[in-house]
């Protein structure tokens, strides 16, 4: 996970809930406590934060307008990078699937799981491709989810044995 995507986390939860521990707001965000006290403070810094003592262990952490700015800048990048991603996975599926059909294969294997492999069941059905999700039939090309990036593997003849990236 990315610096600008555990800063919208950050962001997001003080908006959800501005009385909270920084341990709470560390367990949300996938980061450590002291990571928590560094973006607290630096906002606080940059005005996006006020922060209020409302008991010996509690404080308040209310975002300022200039803070719902900066996290709104942050969503729009989110956006954007979401969006490239799609736009590639997709081409990249497109591309592989191509290569399957003009190999005289209807259907694929698909292993993997999350966002991407979602985006390439979704083309396969867009290119009229079967989906075989759970099988060990290993007579049709594999489309292998690795991470953000596909993988071809052709299985079903050993001297087509290549993998497009």
């Amino acid at each position: 996970m990315s610096n600008k995507q555990h800063e919208l986390e950050l962001l997001e939860a003080l908006e959800a809930e501005p009385e909270t521990s920084q341990a709470d707001l560390a367990a949300k965000a996938g980061v450590a406590v002291g990571t928590v006290n560094w973006y607290l403070k630096r906002w606080a810094t940059k005005g996006y934060v006020k922060i209020k003592r409302i008991g010996r262990w509690r404080w308040r952490y209310l975002l300022t307008p200039t803070g719902m700015k900066e996290k709104t800048r942050l969503v729009g990048e989110y956006l954007e990078a979401s969006m490239i991603l799609y736009r590639r996975t997709r081409s990249e599926a497109k591309r592989l699937l191509g290569q399957v059909k003009d190999a005289g294969y209807h259907q694929v294997r698909l292993t993997g799981e999350g966002d991407i492999a979602e985006i390439a069941a979704l083309t396969c059905l867009e290119l009229g491709m079967g989906v075989l999700r759970h099988s060990q039939d290993t007579s049709v090309p594999v489309l292998q989810v690795n991470g953000t990036t596909l993988e071809l593997i052709w299985n079903s003849d050993p001297e087509m044995e290549i993998r497009a990236q």
